[in-house]
């Protein structure tokens, strides 16, 4: 009768696992970055804060990517499921991609001695996170649930190429100062901040795991986000059952 929804027990199980799972491996992560990865020559301790930022950027890319693939299955399928996981996945996606920006700007102010600069990195993360931003934006002004959902596949099947740009940047642009993490820049040998991936392995192994456990971050806060939509959901049910029998 309530607004409880009842989940299958076995999906509910592996969700527990996986939440014990990320959150262990998010207390390694962390672990690693402070104690074993070796402190950088170069940089000092702030170059520690690059796993949290490499980090996030990984979940907030995977959460993109499944707006994608949602997008794309939904479009096809017009199962309004899809459309909830491609919700879900940027409503994720932008927390991490902001604490990709602060840690950034973070990073930067003792290594390029400002919080921002119009480098081109920079640039494009910023109007990759505003896209998404606007994302939500767009959701929210379409009141007809089908064009809501399908404008908003297209929409965000679109904005993926922001962030692929984002990760291609540093590799094609001569005029960034930002570092390609793993290993040295391909255009620009001047770029501030490199790593010492090569040299130790301490550095490549921390933000190896690192990553994967930021993606498993992103993976079951969606899954926790689409839960709570299917209860948000049975509310909005509910509450038209009810004013239909007034």
């Amino acid at each position: 009768m309530g607004a409880q929804v009842e989940f299958p027990a076995n999906r509910t199980r592996i969700l527990q696992a996986l939440t014990v799972v990320t959150v262990l491996g998010m207390i390694l992560t962390f672990y690693l970055a402070l104690f074993y990865a070796g402190t950088d020559v170069e940089q000092g301790n702030v170059q520690r804060i690059f796993y949290v930022h490499v980090g996030a950027f990984t979940g907030g890319a995977t959460a993109f990517f499944i707006t994608v693939v949602a997008g794309i299955v939904y479009l096809v399928t017009r199962n309004r499921a899809w459309d909830h996981l491609a919700l879900a996945s940027v409503e994720v996606g932008l927390p991490l991609m902001t604490i990709t920006l602060i840690t950034g700007a973070v990073w930067a102010r003792p290594i390029w001695n400002t919080w921002w600069t119009g480098d081109p990195r920079l640039n494009s993360m910023a109007v990759m996170w505003l896209l998404y931003a606007a994302y939500l934006t767009l959701r929210s002004a379409l009141p007809n649930p089908d064009r809501r959902a399908r404008l908003a596949s297209v929409y965000g099947i679109l904005a993926f190429v922001s962030v692929i740009y984002v990760f291609i940047v540093i590799r094609v642009r001569t005029d960034t100062l930002h570092p390609v993490v793993i290993g040295p820049s391909p255009v620009n040998p001047s770029a501030k901040g490199e790593f010492e991936v090569r040299t130790d392995l301490h550095i490549g192994l921390t933000l190896g795991i690192g990553s994967i456990f930021w993606m498993l971050t992103a993976i079951t806060l969606m899954w926790y986000r689409l839960r709570m939509e299917s209860v948000a959901e049975r509310v909005e049910t509910l509450k038209m059952r009810l004013l239909s029998q007034q």
